[in-house]
Protein backbone atom coordinates (compact mmCIF):
# COMPACT_ATOMS: atom_id res chain seq x y z
CA UNK A 1 0.00 0.00 0.00
CA UNK A 2 1.46 3.28 -0.49
CA UNK A 3 -0.05 6.59 1.19
CA UNK A 4 0.51 10.11 -0.35
CA UNK A 5 1.12 13.16 2.11
CA UNK A 6 0.95 16.64 0.46
CA UNK A 7 1.63 20.04 1.94
CA UNK A 8 2.05 23.94 0.95
CA UNK A 9 -1.30 24.72 -0.05
CA UNK A 10 -2.30 28.18 0.83
CA UNK A 11 -4.20 31.39 0.74
CA UNK A 12 -1.87 33.40 -1.87
CA UNK A 13 -2.82 36.54 -3.93
CA UNK A 14 -2.75 36.90 -7.46
CA UNK A 15 0.37 37.02 -9.39
CA UNK A 16 1.75 35.12 -5.64
CA UNK A 17 3.55 31.76 -6.16
CA UNK A 18 3.18 28.27 -4.56
CA UNK A 19 4.93 25.43 -3.67
CA UNK A 20 2.97 22.10 -3.19
CA UNK A 21 4.87 18.85 -2.17
CA UNK A 22 3.68 15.31 -2.57
CA UNK A 23 5.69 12.31 -0.36
CA UNK A 24 4.89 9.15 -1.21
CA UNK A 25 5.36 5.95 1.41
CA UNK A 26 4.98 2.65 1.03
CA UNK A 27 6.73 -0.88 0.59
CA UNK A 28 7.10 -0.71 -3.29
CA UNK A 29 10.30 0.72 -5.17
CA UNK A 30 9.11 1.42 -8.78
CA UNK A 31 7.08 4.31 -8.22
CA UNK A 32 5.96 5.51 -12.01
CA UNK A 33 4.80 8.82 -13.07
CA UNK A 34 3.09 11.23 -10.59
CA UNK A 35 1.58 14.14 -11.18
CA UNK A 36 -1.03 17.11 -10.26
CA UNK A 37 -4.76 17.11 -10.50
CA UNK A 38 -6.94 20.04 -9.73
CA UNK A 39 -10.31 20.03 -9.04
CA UNK A 40 -12.14 23.30 -8.87
CA UNK A 41 -15.59 24.01 -7.31
CA UNK A 42 -18.46 22.99 -9.82
CA UNK A 43 -15.95 21.86 -12.21
CA UNK A 44 -14.39 17.94 -12.92
CA UNK A 45 -10.49 17.35 -11.73
CA UNK A 46 -8.16 18.23 -14.75
CA UNK A 47 -4.57 17.64 -15.00
CA UNK A 48 -2.08 19.70 -13.97
CA UNK A 49 1.07 18.41 -14.75
CA UNK A 50 2.57 15.24 -14.68
CA UNK A 51 6.36 13.89 -14.61
CA UNK A 52 7.62 9.95 -15.54
CA UNK A 53 10.54 8.73 -13.51
CA UNK A 54 12.74 9.52 -16.26
CA UNK A 55 12.14 12.98 -15.73
CA UNK A 56 9.77 13.60 -19.11
CA UNK A 57 7.12 16.26 -18.14
CA UNK A 58 3.68 17.51 -19.42
CA UNK A 59 1.66 20.34 -18.55
CA UNK A 60 -2.10 21.76 -18.97
CA UNK A 61 -1.65 24.19 -21.32
CA UNK A 62 -3.50 27.10 -18.67
CA UNK A 63 -0.56 26.11 -16.22
CA UNK A 64 2.26 25.84 -19.13
CA UNK A 65 5.51 28.36 -18.69
CA UNK A 66 4.03 29.46 -15.29
CA UNK A 67 4.12 26.19 -13.21
CA UNK A 68 7.70 23.47 -13.17
CA UNK A 69 7.13 19.76 -11.77
CA UNK A 70 9.85 18.16 -10.26
CA UNK A 71 10.81 14.89 -8.37
CA UNK A 72 13.61 13.50 -5.86
CA UNK A 73 13.46 9.97 -6.66
CA UNK A 74 15.47 9.42 -3.47
CA UNK A 75 12.63 10.83 -1.56
CA UNK A 76 9.72 9.55 -3.16
CA UNK A 77 8.71 13.40 -3.80
CA UNK A 78 7.01 15.45 -6.48
CA UNK A 79 7.00 18.94 -6.33
CA UNK A 80 4.61 21.92 -8.29
CA UNK A 81 6.26 25.32 -8.52
CA UNK A 82 3.50 27.67 -9.34
CA UNK A 83 4.14 31.18 -10.30
CA UNK A 84 2.52 33.93 -11.54
CA UNK A 85 -0.81 32.38 -9.72
CA UNK A 86 -4.27 33.85 -10.95
CA UNK A 87 -7.84 33.37 -9.74
CA UNK A 88 -8.50 30.33 -12.10
CA UNK A 89 -5.69 28.24 -10.40
CA UNK A 90 -8.19 28.08 -6.77
CA UNK A 91 -8.96 24.68 -6.41
CA UNK A 92 -7.92 21.49 -4.55
CA UNK A 93 -4.79 19.75 -5.81
CA UNK A 94 -4.58 16.63 -6.01
CA UNK A 95 -1.08 14.16 -5.55
CA UNK A 96 -1.36 11.36 -8.24
CA UNK A 97 1.32 8.61 -8.35
CA UNK A 98 0.79 5.06 -10.66
CA UNK A 99 2.38 2.36 -9.93
CA UNK A 100 2.93 -0.66 -12.30
CA UNK A 101 4.04 -3.87 -11.42
CA UNK A 102 4.39 -6.50 -14.10
CA UNK A 103 0.80 -6.43 -15.72
CA UNK A 104 -0.87 -4.87 -12.60
CA UNK A 105 -1.80 -0.49 -12.17
CA UNK A 106 -2.79 0.96 -9.65
CA UNK A 107 -3.22 4.34 -9.07
CA UNK A 108 -3.14 6.36 -5.78
CA UNK A 109 -4.31 9.95 -5.09
CA UNK A 110 -3.53 12.00 -1.93
CA UNK A 111 -5.95 13.47 0.03
CA UNK A 112 -6.17 17.10 -1.16
CA UNK A 113 -4.78 20.33 -0.76
CA UNK A 114 -6.62 23.60 -0.94
CA UNK A 115 -5.11 26.82 -2.96
CA UNK A 116 -6.67 29.55 -3.22
CA UNK A 117 -5.93 32.19 -5.13
CA UNK A 118 -7.10 35.87 -3.88
CA UNK A 119 -7.66 39.30 -6.24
Amino acid sequence: QVQLVESGGGLVQAGGSLRLSCAAFGSVSNFGIMGWYRQAPGKQRELVAVIGSGGSTNYADSVKGRSTISRDNAKNTVYLQMNNLKSEDTGVYYCHLVVVSGITRNDYWGQGTQVTVSL
